[in-house]
């Protein structure tokens, strides 16, 4: 299984990120291995789906 995410470099070194269905909700990590594990460790409690006020990005299929 897999998801997408969005990140980028801080001029700091930092790296900042978030899942792509959780854009709210940004994290961060001293590098991108350690940024991807702080990531999955969002994903793992947010899809819990009993924690109020996630907001979520989702797709509507049209006619």
């Amino acid at each position: 299984m897999k998801t997408s995410f969005t990140y980028w470099k801080e001029p700091d070194g930092v790296y900042l990120g978030y899942l792509n269905e959780f854009p709210d909700h940004w994290t961060q990590g001293d590098d991108l291995e350690d940024l991807k594990a702080h990531l999955l460790d969002l994903y793992q409690e947010f899809s819990k789906d009993d924690i109020p006020g996630i907001k979520r990005v989702a797709e509507l299929e049209l006619a």
